[in-house]
């Protein structure tokens, strides 16, 4: 084998640059090994890995005319040239490394500072993982105009054994809590390349409300019903035996009633827009709810939704009975529902993405290849692989990968 030459080039962007000084390796016909690029407020970066011929006439491989026409080239150009000669022991570890794991960390927040950055990547150091490269997701700021509503994203892709990945889910998780800032790590596997069926919960999540919450304030009892609500959230409580007592002080409430608190039941921050776009790259949407089916109805209509499985309420003469017809759906219900919808779209389930709150999520969370708690209970927070506190429901479209400025044609279209 040749040796094996690291280009670097480092200058002012401007169109044709590339072009130019590879050109240059095509009149030697040299072997590229490797390239990256990349451009920061038009400033380049350009690494070339190239496989270099000797030359009888030097012993100095670094002197061979190709660097001499590459060091004018960009001298011409205006900007830095350097090369560094790489072993072949190095190359060949370079080489192996590529079957090994790879991981991606996605950091999500209203801004991102250098606070943030430094103490992700001190714990992403700490597990021994290498920094492969760094990507802006979200879309460019302004510094003049309001960016109140604003999500800022960015994505590093990270190489090197797995030591205890547990652990630094751990730590990023302690981070989340004190710096406002969500942090994701996932696996850079194909499954993450095709997720292809997303399940939401709905109550405190595709919605920002609890329903039955709703129906107890119109019915009176709304401090009843809440405090046995917030504690099965929490874990504390059994979930079908708590909707059985909460639906009990709901007996006699007309029907009429419903229909308002649906008409008016107030959608997530991102909500419509995860959905739509998720549609159009042809993935499927579900809601598994623990609430109802009556209001998950509502929400198939308004949103585009595939699958609706929830509570079927009892009515007598129009007025709630304070029971539901059937099954209670609880949380192994809603795991079981998630793996009979993904052998329904012949998917598995790592290929399925299942966004929820509550205790009783947990069990789709765990089995869905992205589990994702989005403004969750502690409890849940801690247990679940990833976790949305300072953004809205879009924001998992960072978490797969996905570029504003990518989506932007998208977002532009009328609803």
């Amino acid at each position: 084998m040749s040796d094996v030459v690291l280009i670097t080039i480092s200058g002012q962007d401007r169109l044709g640059l590339t072009s130019a000084l590879t050109g240059i390796l095509a009149k030697y016909d040299i072997n590229v090994l490797d390239i990256g690029q990349s451009v920061i407020h038009e400033s380049l970066s350009l690494g070339i890995l190239i496989e270099s011929p000797h030359d009888d006439k030097t012993s100095d491989v670094l002197e061979h005319s190709v660097f001499k026409a590459l060091s004018l080239k960009a001298n011409e150009l205006n900007l830095s040239a350097s090369f560094s000669l790489i072993s072949k022991d190095e190359y060949e570890h370079w080489v192996t490394a590529q079957g090994k794991a790879k991981h991606i960390v996605t950091l999500l927040g209203r801004k991102i500072t250098a606070r943030h950055i430094a103490r992700i990547t001190e714990v992403v150091s700490a597990h021994g993982f290498n920094i492969e490269q760094i990507t802006r997701l979200s879309g460019r700021l302004s510094l003049t105009k309001s960016n109140d509503s604003r999500a800022a994203s960015v994505q590093l892709s990270l190489s090197g054994d797995v030591e205890d990945i547990a652990a630094m889910h751990a730590k990023f998780l302690h981070i989340s809590q004190e710096l406002d800032l969500d942090v994701a790590v996932q696996e850079d596997n194909l499954y993450r390349r095709s997720r292809r069926l997303v399940c939401f919960d709905m109550d405190s999540t595709l919605i920002q409300v609890e329903v039955i919450d709703e129906l107890a304030k119109a019915a009176g009892v709304g401090d009843q019903v809440a405090a046995i609500t917030e504690s099965a959230m929490r874990g504390e409580i059994d979930f079908s035996e708590s909707f059985r007592q909460r639906m009990a002080l709901l007996e006699g409430m007309d029907e009429s009633v419903l229909k308002g608190i649906a008409e008016s039941l107030p959608v997530t921050e991102g909500a419509a827009r995860l959905i739509s776009h998720l549609r159009h790259f042809g993935y499927k949407v579900a809601i598994l709810s623990g609430g109802f089916t009556y209001f998950a109805n509502h929400l198939k209509e308004k949103l585009g939704i595939d699958y609706v499985y929830a509570n079927q309420l009892d009515f007598d003469n129009g007025k709630l009975t304070g029971k539901v017809k059937g099954e209670i759906i609880d949380g192994q219900m809603k795991a079981k529902l998630l793996t009979k919808i993904a052998e329904q779209e012949g998917i598995s389930t790592e290929q399925v993405i299942a966004v929820g709150d509550g205790a009783n999520d947990l069990p789709m969370l765990a089995i869905a290849g992205l589990g994702i708690a989005f403004h969750a209970k502690p409890v849940v927070k801690e247990q679940a692989k990833h976790s949305i506190a300072n953004l809205g429901l879009d924001a998992i479209l960072y978490l797969l990968g996905m570029r504003d400025r990518e989506l932007a044609e998208l977002d532009s279209q009328p609803d």
